[in-house]
């Protein structure tokens, strides 16, 4: 290996795609165990790495020189080896630095908690003193040094400012978990978490549903990734070309999900979808089929609507980490606010919006047989798929039609 990331999980990176869509050169991803980490530095054999989870303090002792931010975060996740040397660097600081400045949030005079004691969180906190904030707390479950209780957070600091995430509470695959509950703050003005998979964690959704400005941490990991890409070849970029990858990154990663009433098209505009921009369609009602081992219809004639609707729930939940795919759901789908909130995390929710006089009963949707079963159906969910969607589309065009609108929709914004 020449150039990639060592650390000791790495399924959920994105790095790879990152640096090599900036770099001439092949990344890859080196899952290492804290056993063999010694050995693998002390050979030497790459001309730069990242560092990542749970080696960026570890890494340290066998380096030759580290930076001067690095050696006060004891952090390092970049080294770039020049001539048998070992320099070691800490390119997370600007990558915290640029998400927190790109928000517009002001930091000057504020209280700022950061959740988790590690090399983020100690770089989180000098970013947040460089940008001006007048108290800085450390949070964390087990009562580290220098850091305080969730306990004590919501008792003596709920006026908190801003809150940063650096725990990896929230991440893939154990998406449906937020490290602590907004609710206890109440003059919060923003949310950082430098989780970046999914794309919008469960405490970024929650922050957002409350109004408070919420950022996740792909930005973070683009802007620090570009600021290695630098020391990796010596080449400058401008703020512009992060600004880029991060949109392209962006793009690559969310999912396309078509929500709307049954009958409405959605899995045949996605399969559209999928053939023009060469991306793989998943039907949930398919992925049900599969599961319960044998058609909708069948199952309804033993079993309930909530035994189906959990069953869903699980398959939603699951789909829902997948990157850069269509999902075309059930017309019910959306009746859970939790499958909302987990095709949300990835994903942007299209609505074909197709009228009542255009839809059509159908035996393989139980509910949904009769055309006074539809119009019931249609007066029960229509202000739900409204009110969920990200984007309407008019459902009474051609498929090809609804799925040029998607699609640049989509790939525009």
């Amino acid at each position: 290996m020449q150039y990639g990331l060592i650390g000791e999980k790495l399924s959920h990176s994105f790095s790879k795609e990152i640096h090599e869509s900036m770099a001439d050169y092949v990344y890859e991803l080196c899952e290492i165990s804290r056993e063999n980490l010694g050995a693998f530095l002390e050979k030497r054999e790459f001309s730069a790495i990242n560092v990542t989870m749970p080696y960026k303090k570890e890494v340290i002792p066998h380096l030759d020189e580290v930076s001067a931010v690095a050696n006060d975060l004891q952090a390092v996740n970049c080294i770039v080896n020049k001539n048998g040397k070992l320099f070691g660097y800490n390119t997370d600081y600007f990558g915290m630095r640029d998400l927190i400045l790109r928000s517009g949030i002001e930091l000057s005079g504020k209280k700022a908690l950061i959740l988790g004691t590690g090399g983020t969180s100690r770089t989180s906190a000098l970013v947040c003193r460089d940008l001006g904030a007048v108290e800085i707390i450390k949070v964390s479950r087990s009562k580290a040094e220098g850091s305080i209780t969730y306990d004590e957070a919501y008792e003596k600091h709920f006026d908190a400012d801003v809150i940063i995430n650096t725990t990896p509470v929230g991440m893939y695959p154990d998406c449906n978990n937020s490290p602590i509950a907004l609710c206890k703050f109440s003059k919060l003005e923003a949310v950082f978490d430098a989780v970046y998979n999914p794309l919008r964690t469960k405490l970024v959704l929650d922050a957002k549903a409350r109004g408070i400005h919420a950022e996740g941490g792909l930005y973070m990991l683009v802007s620090q990734a570009v600021h290695a890409v630098e020391l990796f070849t010596g080449v400058k970029f401008e703020q512009s070309r992060t600004d880029e990858v991060f949109e392209k990154i962006l793009k690559e990663k969310k999912n396309i999900i078509l929500i709307g009433m049954p009958s409405c098209g959605k899995t045949t505009v996605g399969k559209i979808l999928s053939n023009n921009l060469n991306r793989e369609l998943i039907d949930l009602d398919d992925e049900i089929v599969r599961e319960i081992g044998c058609e909708i219809a069948e199952f309804f004639k033993t079993h309930t609507e909530k035994e189906f609707r959990d069953i869903e729930t699980l398959i939603t939940k699951v789909i829902s980490k997948k990157n850069g795919i269509i999902i075309a759901t059930g017309g019910g789908c959306i009746l859970r606010d939790e499958n909302v909130n987990a095709l949300r995390q990835n994903g942007k929710l299209y609505f074909l919006d197709r009228d009542l006089s255009n839809l059509t009963p159908t035996d393989s949707r139980p509910l949904a047989t009769k055309k006074e079963a539809i119009e019931r159906l249609y007066n029960e969910r229509h202000g739900i798929y409204t009110s969920v969607c990200d984007y309407r589309i008019d459902g009474n065009l051609t498929p090809n039609e609804e799925a040029d609108l998607i699609e640049r929709e989509f790939l525009l914004k």
